[in-house]
C-alpha cells in the first residue's frame, strides 16, 4: 500500500512546503483539500494550475485526489452540486489527479432516507459521464448522512457506474458501529482510497497522532492486506477544525513508522 496525507491537517501550507514535508518524511502522495483557503482549488487560472502539476511532477510526490465538499444528497436543485462537482473534476484533470472526494451530506431533518439515496443517486449518475470524460474518478465518502458502507452501498448500488465510487474513513464507519471487516466487504468492488485517523472516543474526535487512540487501524490494514488490496492509505489528520490538535509535521515521521509496522505485522 502507498502512503499519503491530507492537507487538511497543515492549512494553507503552501504547496513547496506540502511537498517538502511529503518527501522528507516518506509519503508517496497527498491529497489536496480543494477549498478557497488553500494553494489547490477550483478558483486557480490555467497557468496555475500547470505549475501545480509541474511541481508535483518534479518532486516525484504523487496528487492522490482532490477532497472537495459537494454534497451530493443535499436538498435543493441539482445544478448548483453538479457545477461544483464539474468544477472538481476539471482541476482534478488539469492537475493529474485520479479520484475527487464528494460528500453525502444529505438532511435526514426534511428527507427521507429513501429520498437523500435517490438524490444522492441521481446526481452521481449525471456526474459520471462527464467524470468518464476526463478519466476522473468520482468517489462518495463514508461521511455523515451515509456514515457506514450500509449507507454508501444504497446509493452506490443506484448508481452502478463505474467513475463513482467509495472513499473509507475508517472512523466515520467505527462511529456508525461497523466492524473493519464488513465495511471492506460492502466497500471492496467499489473502493478508491482509504482515510485513516486515530482519536480519543466517540464523544472526543480531536486528531491524536496514528496509534494513539481507539480507532481500529491495525485491524484495517490486516483486512485490507488480507484481501490483497494494494491502494492508498491517506492520513486525514483535522488540524484545520481543531486547532488546539498537535502540529502535524511534527507527527508524520512517526505516522509512517507506525503505518510501517502495521503494514508489517499483516503481511
Amino acid at each position: 500500500m502507498k502512503l499519503a496525507f491530507s492537507t487538511l491537517g497543515v492549512p494553507g501550507l503552501p504547496l513547496p512546503d506540502v511537498l517538502r514535508l511529503a518527501t522528507a518524511h516518506g509519503y508517496h502522495g497527498v491529497e489536496l483539500r480543494a477549498h478557497p483557503e488553500e494553494p489547490v482549488h477550483p478558483g486557480l487560472g490555467s497557468a496555475e494550475r500547470a505549475d501545480v502539476a509541474a511541481e508535483f511532477k518534479g518532486s516525484g510526490v504523487e496528487i492522490l485526489g482532490l477532497a472537495g465538499y459537494a454534497r451530493v444528497a443535499a436538498p435543493g436543485d441539482d445544478e448548483p452540486v453538479l457545477a461544483e462537482i464539474r468544477s472538481l473534476l476539471d482541476l482534478a484533470r488539469d492537475l493529474g489527479a485520479p479520484y475527487i472526494r464528494v460528500f453525502p451530506g444529505g438532511d435526514l431533518d426534511v428527507q427521507t432516507p429513501e429520498e437523500a439515496d435517490a438524490t444522492a443517486a441521481r446526481r452521481l449518475g449525471t456526474a459520471a459521464e462527464y467524470a468518464n470524460d476526463l478519466g476522473v474518478r468520482i468517489l462518495l465518502e463514508t461521511h455523515d448522512s451515509h456514515r457506514t458502507a450500509a449507507d454508501a452501498m444504497r446509493v452506490l448500488g443506484l448508481v452502478g457506474h463505474r467513475q463513482v465510487g467509495a472513499l473509507w474513513d475508517v472512523m466515520h464507519t467505527w462511529l456508525g458501529g461497523e466492524q473493519p471487516s464488513e465495511t471492506y466487504a460492502a466497500l471492496s468492488p467499489h473502493l478508491g482510497y482509504v482515510q485513516i485517523k486515530d482519536i480519543a472516543s466517540a464523544e472526543d474526535t480531536t486528531p491524536l497522532p496514528l496509534g494513539a487512540g481507539v480507532l481500529p487501524l491495525a485491524e484495517c490494514v490486516e483486512v485490507l492486506s488480507r484481501h490483497g488490496w494494494d491502494g492508498w492509505l491517506c492520513w486525514e489528520y483535522e488540524k484545520r477544525w481543531y486547532e488546539s490538535a498537535a502540529e502535524l509535521p511534527g507527527l508524520l515521521e512517526a505516522g509512517r513508522e507506525h503505518l510501517s509496522r502495521l503494514l508489517n505485522d499483516s503481511a
